[in-house]
């Protein structure tokens, strides 16, 4: 009989949502993680884990209230993205939640120990800082790189057109 090395179960994929939160002034919340959380330093949308019992909606008005105080109205998922964050050994299916704020209110930073800070920036912002990749210091989180290879007509476009 041979003593085989125990063998380890790869981590079963986790549910994280991102909410991608537009202003009446066409312009989306954006922050940039910190606090050894893995994707230090990188761009993000608000968004977190998924609880039990919760809609991917429901998380992603949640978390926005809880991490910049900004109450939001869920449109519906955008999109899915499959995230492996390889190095992590961490893997995540990201909903994408596209939502919309009435008010003009500035984003406060509720969670100063994970985020740097939150600002309204424009698409283009997103989109140019996202072709950097995942990989950048100064780029954006991979669900965000991976949304925005997806979106190549996001549906704000033609609804900003009316």
């Amino acid at each position: 009989m041979t003593d085989a090395a125990p063998t380890v179960a790869p981590p079963k994929p986790r549910v994280g949502v991102a909410a991608i939160v537009k202003n009446r002034a066409g312009k989306f919340v954006v922050g940039r993680r910190k606090g050894g959380i893995h994707g230090t330093g990188k761009w993000q949308f608000p968004g977190g884990h998924l609880e039990y019992g919760e809609t991917p909606l429901e998380c992603a008005q949640r978390e926005t209230l809880e991490e910049t105080g900004l109450a939001v109205k869920p449109l519906g998922i955008l999109s899915v993205t499959n995230d492996v964050f390889v190095s992590e050994n961490k893997h995540y299916i990201t909903f994408c939640v596209l939502c919309i704020t009435e008010t003009d209110d500035e984003p406060q930073n509720l969670e100063p120990h994970k985020c740097e800070g939150w600002y309204w920036k424009e698409w283009d912002f997103v989109t140019e800082t996202a072709k950097k990749g995942a990989d950048a210091a100064d780029g954006f989180f991979l669900p965000v790189v991976n949304l925005t290879k997806q979106l190549v007509n996001p549906p704000w476009v033609s609804l900003d057109a009316l």
